[in-house]
């Protein structure tokens, strides 16, 4: 898909409001650990820590954007990844920090303060 620039005001808040979403140590834990298989609240506590509570209302969040969906199980929610971009986000993320570290690494070897 083509961005059109400038970007139009009203794709500017949706942009901004994925980023919030998303932009959560916990929620970024959550999502990491739904990436390889659909789980329970409860399975998801026992995985990322934190509360029932705290997770829940994460997951809420997640839900309500659309990333996550649910399914109800008896007296349970499975939740599963609803859209899978996030990830492509994640990645190009990861890729800029790594190559943040090798610039820095670079820079302090250079200047004879490296490691």
């Amino acid at each position: 898909m083509d961005i059109p620039h400038p970007i139009p005001e009203p794709l500017v808040g949706l942009i901004a409001q994925r980023f919030r979403v998303i932009g959560d140590p916990m929620r970024i834990r959550l999502l990491d650990t739904l990436r390889n298989h659909p789980a329970t609240v409860g399975e998801l506590v026992d995985a990322v820590g934190g509360s029932q509570q705290n997770v829940s209302k994460h997951l809420g969040v997640l839900h309500q954007a659309g990333i996550v969906s649910r399914t109800k199980e008896g007296t349970a929610v499975r939740y599963a990844i609803a859209d899978a971009s996030v990830f492509a986000l994640c990645e190009l993320v990861c890729g800029g920090i790594r190559q943040q570290a090798k610039d820095l690494d670079a820079i302090l070897q250079a200047t004879g303060t490296g490691r």
